[in-house]
This record gives structure tokens, C-alpha cells and sequence, in this order.
């Protein structure tokens, strides 16, 4: 199968992730959240980047010591893709562990309306906002 197809597969399969990582938020149901959104999913992208990688990389030229190198590993649509891959698994990554650490501290939900669609587009932006939203909004204690 060409790269252009399977760029299209794996784009269809980090959708179906975001959307039950969203549908898990919104139901309370922590099987798609978690299970699925925040396991399976890129579990399942993260097989597909190694089967990629193990494919392309010998006969592959560039490497990860210089940007010049980084740029010419990535002109084989087989290692580009492998790099889309890699974003498309540790962005749903991250966005499942931010719904998960907003469950679990017990944050308002509100904090991920602007996080999850940051990281979907921009990732680290999304994390950032997340970190940043979650301390301001931790409670306070104070000794009366």
C-alpha cells in the first residue's frame, strides 16, 4: 500500500480516537477515555510507526545528529509518515492523560475545552495549557 494511503488509515484511526476519548469525557464512560483513547489507540499507531520505521530504515539516509540530517531521513514519504505516526500516537497520548489528570484531581472539565483541541493541532501548546490549567485551578490549602 502506497503512503498516501496509509496516512489516510492511520489520520482515520487517530480520529476514531479523539473521538472516544471525547465521547468518554462526555458519557463518564473511562473505557473509551482511558481504554481505548488512551491505550489501545496509541498502542495501535505506535505498532504502525514501528512497522514503518523497520521497513524504511535501511534503506533510508539521514539520521538524528543535525537538522540536515532529520530532513533528509524525512524525503522518504515512508519515514515522514512514520514521523506523522509518532505525532498522531503521543498527541492522543497526551490528550488522554490530560482527561485522565482533570478526572482524577477532580478539576471542572472546563480546563480541557481549551487543552485537548491544543493538543490535537499544536500538541507541547496543548500540554502547556494543561499544566498551566491545572495549577492555577489545584485547591489551595491554607491552616486556619
Amino acid at each position: 500500500m502506497n503512503p498516501d494511503n496509509l496516512f489516510q488509515i492511520a489520520n482515520t484511526v487517530a480520529l476514531a480516537g479523539w473521538a472516544s476519548l471525547i465521547l468518554g469525557i462526555l458519557t463518564g464512560q473511562s473505557w473509551l477515555r482511558v481504554g481505548v483513547a488512551g491505550r489501545v489507540v496509541p498502542i495501535l499507531l505506535s505498532v504502525f510507526y514501528a512497522a514503518l520505521v523497520a521497513v524504511a530504515w535501511p534503506d533510508t539516509v539521514g539520521g538524528y545528529d543535525t537538522l540536515t540530517a532529520v530532513a533528509r531521513l524525512f524525503e522518504d514519504p515512508r519515514m515522514l509518515l512514520a514521523g506523522w505516526a509518532h505525532y498522531l500516537a503521543f498527541d492522543l497520548l497526551v490528550g488522554g492523560w490530560i482527561a485522565d489528570e482533570v478526572d482524577r484531581r477532580g478539576l471542572t472539565r472546563w480546563l480541557l475545552l481549551p487543552a485537548l483541541p491544543l493538543v490535537f493541532l499544536f500538541g507541547p501548546v496543548g500540554l502547556l495549557v494543561s499544566v498551566a490549567g491545572t495549577a492555577l485551578l489545584r485547591p489551595r490549602f491554607h491552616n486556619a
